[in-house]
Order: structure tokens, then C-alpha cells, then sequence
């Protein structure tokens, strides 16, 4: 069962695919209107093509989140669509694996830029338009890496970890103003994401295999799985859950 998001407006960055795409269509199902934004335009409208039987209630830009200018036009577009801006639902984030001295300056930037930048300016464009609602929700996305370091990831750990105590900071700040903040960490999802990690290795299933090997659930994820978590944490059913850190990862961050 959906929950219901009737009269809510949602900005989901990241919406055209992955966990981003699963969150808008829930969203969706639950009466919301939401404006996806993505980096790629083919991909949005690919997107806006799953979701055709919502019509007018989805709509999609195209946005650049690491550039805080774009942070604050995807906030104008939401409120000059639907009027008015509920949810921000913060899922656009790049991957990078590699020893940390082999890592380039330029790798570092745009991995900060995406996951960070992205996070941090898009929820400060936000929260005037969430004020004037009356209050809202947001739920940046995380991963397990926000909260265990992980082998030769150090750079998206850090970016990771900083979106973990960011969401806390910031749900301190503004419970006062009726915005709840959350944050969820996925391990592993069957995304696209997933799909580009493994692009780049010799034997695909065995690499997939090994991953799997350290979840006690012993399975990746999957995208709706994680989307489930984020409605709920951006729903009124939530309304006593502030500056959570949700783990949505088979248990991998158990041990």
C-alpha cells in the first residue's frame, strides 16, 4: 500500500533512474506531483516514459546538481510547476573505486561536487520554499560507506560520510521549522550504478558473487526496497522520526 502523499509536491534529483526513479514513482502512486531532475536528458525522458500514466503530475529537467546555481533553478522549476515545494528527496550521486594514491584531483572534485555539493545546495535552495509549505520532509541518500569505510573507496566514503552527519546537522537545525530530516543508507542495489561497477571487470557474475558474499541476506538490493524506506521517512507516518540514519543493506552494516 502506497502512503498517501495527496497535495504534496516532491524534487526528487537523481529521479531518472536507479533508486531515484523507484522513490518518484512511489511518490507518484501516492498522489504527489514531482519534478525529477537528472544530468541526462535521454534518460529523463526515458523515465517520463515509464511514468506516462501519471501525465501531468511528473515532469522532468535537466539539472547539473554540482553546480549550486542548478541546485537552486531545480528548486525554482519544482515551485513554478506545482506551486509550491513539501519533499526533497536527495538520490543523485556518482561512484568511484580506486586506491585512494591513484585517485586524481579531478576525480576527487567531481565526487565531491556530485554527492556533496549537490546534497548540501540543493537542501539550502530548499528549505525557504519547505518554510512557506508549512514544513516538509528530506531525505538525502546515503550508503553504507556513510558509515563503514570500505576497501578503495575512500573518496565516495568521504563524501558519503559527510552526507550522513550533514542530514543530522541539518535536522537539528530545522525541526524548528516543522522539516523533518532524514537520511537512508543503502548497501548494494541492482541499480545502474551497480551496472557501471561491474562494467569494468573481467567476470561479472563472479565479481557479483563475491559482493554478495558479505550480506548476511545474501542478495544485493533492490531499488523499490530502498524507495519503500525513503516514502515512508517522507511521509506523515514518520512524523516522530528526526536525524535517523537508516541502514537498508541485507545487514552488511551489522558486522
Amino acid at each position: 500500500m502506497a502512503y498517501s502523499f495527496k497535495e504534496k509536491v516532491a524534487l526528487v534529483t537523481g529521479g531518472s533512474s536507479g533508486i531515484g526513479l523507484a522513490t518518484a514513482e512511489m511518490l507518484l502512486q501516492g498522489g504527489a506531483r514531482v519534478l525529477i531532475i537528472g544530468s541526462n536528458e535521454d534518460k529523463g525522458l526515458n523515465a517520463l516514459e515509464l511514468l506516462r500514466q501519471y501525465k501531468d503530475a511528473v515532469k522532468f529537467k535537466v539539472i547539473d546538481v554540482s553546480l549550486p546555481y542548478e541546485c537552486k533553478q531545480a528548486v525554482k522549476y519544482a515551485v513554478a510547476e506545482f506551486g509550491k515545494l513539501d519533499i526533497l528527496v536527495n538520490s543523485a550521486g556518482q561512484y568511484i573505486e580506486k586506491p585512494l594514491i591513484d585517485v586524481t584531483e579531478e576525480e576527487y572534485d567531481r565526487i565531491m561536487d556530485v554527492n556533496v555539493k549537490g546534497t548540501y545546495f540543493t537542501c539550502k535552495y530548499a528549505v525557504p520554499e519547505l518554510i512557506k509549505s508549512g514544513g516538509g520532509a528530506v531525505v538525502n541518500v546515503s550508503s553504507d560507506a556513510g558509515i563503514n569505510g570500505n576497501f578503495f573507496c575512500s573518496t565516495y566514503c568521504a563524501s558519503k560520510g559527510a552526507i550522513t552527519i550533514f542530514s543530522k546537522a541539518i535536522a537539528l537545525e530545522l525541526i524548528s521549522h516543522n522539516i523533518r530530516v532524514n537520511c537512508v543508507c543503502p548497501g548494494d542495489v541492482s541499480t545502474p550504478m551497480l551496472e557501471k561497477q561491474l562494467a569494468n571487470v573481467a567476470d561479472k557474475s563472479e565479481h557479483l558473487k563475491r559482493i554478495v558474499e558479505v550480506y548476511p541476506i545474501g542478495r544485493v538490493g533492490r531499488a523499490e526496497e530502498v524507495a519503500k524506506v525513503i516514502c515512508f521517512l517522507a511521509s506523515d507516518d514518520a512524523s516522530f522520526v528526526v536525524g535517523a540514519v537508516w541502514s537498508v543493506d541485507g545487514g552488511l552494516t551489522v558486522y
